[in-house]
């Protein structure tokens, strides 16, 4: 699993899915989430506004298990 540090109180998945390198731009969040599978605590979810906090776990699809942590 690898982790992701924030500096915030929280990320969105938009975000989070740039800083993962899922996608290049912002952009291609919403035609992301339409095509994969994202699961945030192991709940499917496709909000690219999603409220990720330190602790959260995401899984993408085709790119695998991530952790939110503290920078």
């Amino acid at each position: 699993m690898k982790s992701i540090g924030i500096a915030t109180e929280y990320i969105t998945l938009g975000q989070f899915l740039k800083l993962a390198d899922c996608i290049g731009t912002g952009g291609e969040v919403k035609h992301f989430l339409q095509e994969r599978s994202v699961l945030v605590n192991g709940e499917p979810d496709n909000r690219r506004g999603r409220k990720l906090r330190v602790g959260d776990q995401v899984e993408v699809e085709g790119f695998g298990s991530f952790t939110i942590g503290t920078r």
